[in-house]
């Protein structure tokens, strides 16, 4: 006899969590009492439920499954405190996710997809790929254990660690809803931004959506000769079509751009490149946030100094472009997306590896 698959109930809105109580006999309130157990509470388990009834909770256990994400590793940056996690998914794979803590509050950066298939060539996460996507409560849940585990409320949410998000776009948009659920953990949307390297049909998708989210291009270039060198989606949508999609999202949202810059010595970061980028953008009613590139030992890119840094925004704020420098967070413990969940399969490996030779 075939094992019936359970349905996954922390992506489900409330709306249609009521009806499937309801198709379950109980009632209707009762959906919004699970749907708060799950997105309030933080529960990880049907048995969590105490104010429902037992015969109710084995239905649950019967027909759902309740996505609960398994930390696997937390490191702790004795620099500024930052939290990188690495959580286990029911199917064996890995993801990671940070925690940064500011003066404005408690900011988490999660992944998408398990991997990435944009091959960005500064980037630990495409290295071996795409493996999935993850489900709206696999990007959810990271936010949930995060909070569980540091006891303090997540006020903004950047989608923003492995994987492309607007590759993921369903998913995306189904988490970016729960989230900013008044009966969910009801984090506004203006604190939510959606990193993209520049998938323009969607991001002209999301411009129609009603949403109020931070669009962030990750931009590293000021032409597309440049930008190929670095970016393999550079081949497919030129620079003109992008910026002509984020203007859109502008226009439809008025909600400002951020371009991410990664500075890579001797590849983008000369002053004639920040020129070439002011002229570019200086009609985008965006910011810039210029990122000195995490080196990684695949890839042979070197960061910026920090005086060409300082030269690159001093041409950028001359042009009348608001630029900062992100401050590296977590640098001690491997901070760039990919690193750690990179590291953890290769020790895994070499130790398969070991006790193969061993036998």
């Amino acid at each position: 006899m075939d094992k019936i698959e359970k349905k996954d109930i922390k992506s489900m809105t409330l709306e249609e969590m009521t009806e499937e109580i309801k198709g379950l006999g109980d009632k209707g309130f009762r959906g919004k009492q699970i749907y708060q157990w799950i997105h309030q509470k933080l529960a990880d388990s049907f048995d969590d439920m105490t104010n429902l009834s037992k015969g109710l909770r084995e239905k649950l256990r019967e027909n759902y499954e309740l996505t609960s994400l398994k930390l696997l590793d937390v490191k702790v940056s004795a620099i500024d405190g930052t939290r990188k996690y690495l959580f286990g998914l029911k199917d064996g794979n890995v993801i990671e996710s940070v925690w940064m803590q500011y003066k404005h509050g408690n900011s988490v950066c999660i992944s998408s997809q398990v991997g990435c298939r944009m091959g960005c060539r500064f980037c630990a996460s495409t290295l071996d790929g795409l493996a999935r996507n993850l489900t709206p409560a696999e990007m959810l849940d990271q936010i949930y254990q995060i909070q569980k585990d540091t006891d303090q409320r997540v006020s903004n949410v950047v989608v923003m660690g492995s994987g492309e998000p607007m590759d993921n776009y369903l998913n995306l948009v189904r988490f970016i809803r729960l989230l900013g659920s008044e009966n969910g953990l009801n984090i506004s949307q203006r604190s939510i931004t959606v990193s993209t390297c520049g998938l323009a049909p969607e991001i002209r998708k999301l411009a129609e959506e009603g949403l109020s989210v931070t669009l962030a291009l990750s931009l590293h270039a000021p032409n597309d000769q440049v930008r190929k060198t670095l970016m393999p989606i550079a081949g497919k949508y030129s620079l003109k079509e992008v910026l002509s999609a984020c203007s859109q999202y502008y226009e439809k949202t008025g909600r400002r751009l951020t371009f991410e810059y990664s500075l890579v010595k001797g590849v983008n970061d000369n002053k004639e490149e920040a020129r070439e980028l002011a002229h570019l953008i200086k009609h985008m009613h965006g910011h810039v946030n210029l990122i000195p590139v995490n080196p990684i030992k695949e890839r042979d890119y070197v960061q910026s100094n920090q005086r060409s840094v300082a030269e690159f925004q001093k041409v950028l704020e001359k042009y009348g472009i608001n630029a900062t420098v992100r401050r590296e967070m977590g640098r001690d413990i491997n901070g760039a997306c990919g690193q750690l969940r990179r590291s953890y399969l290769e020790e895994k490996e070499g130790g398969a590896n070991e006790s193969m030779c061993n036998d």
